[in-house]
């Protein structure tokens, strides 16, 4: 079963990778690049303050929170069990990826790109959704950071897919400890 499922992604990745163009492959690349993303973050730094300035510091101390965790689950505890090779590293699809930039590290299960920003997205719609009714759009954000993985050859549908799971989670709980904390010192500051 398992062996079907990797050999779909595979193909999937082959499919999906092919679509590609000389002229497209540096913007693409530029997509995954945070510093392309600056003017976003900046942007959404200003709607977090002008929802709430007195909670500023909680909304950001979450997304760290969110960043941190899903970076740590993909790249130091995911990668290294899974060991599943990159698909520009895996010697079966030599001459069949077209890798653009560099492949990056060994192994590829889970993707941190996707992971990162589907987390940064759910954990800003869970706090802005009521304000900013148009939050909704950063998840198209990151599956555009998140699709550039594997048509840069870096990794496979999969990948992706499971990165933006682990992203999501560690943006519900970073949410849920925030709410926490947040009411926990309320209730001891008002005692």
């Amino acid at each position: 079963m398992i062996e079907s499922i990797i050999h779909w992604d595979e193909k999937v990745f082959i499919w999906l990778n092919s679509f590609h163009s000389d002229g497209f492959d540096p913007i693409v690349l530029q997509l995954t690049q945070t510093i392309t993303w600056v003017p976003l973050y900046l942007l959404l730094l200003y709607l977090i303050y002008r929802k709430d300035p007195k909670n500023t510091a909680w909304v950001i101390g979450g997304i760290m929170l969110t960043i941190l965790l899903a970076d740590q689950v993909s790249s130091g505890l995911m990668k290294p069990y899974f060991e599943r090779l990159r698909p520009c590293h895996n010697p079966e699809l030599q001459g069949l990826v077209h890798l653009y930039g560099r492949c990056g590290g060994l192994y590829g299960f889970v993707s941190s790109h996707a992971a990162n920003t589907f987390g940064m997205a759910t954990f800003l719609t869970l706090i802005l959704r009521k304000n900013q009714k148009g939050i909704y759009w950063l998840f198209l954000y990151a599956l555009i950071v998140s699709y550039s993985r594997v048509y840069l050859g870096v990794h496979y549908p999969l990948d992706v897919l499971f990165g933006a799971l682990v992203g999501v989670l560690s943006a519900y709980l970073s949410w849920a400890l925030v709410v926490i904390l947040k009411q926990k010192i309320i209730k001891k500051v008002l005692e």
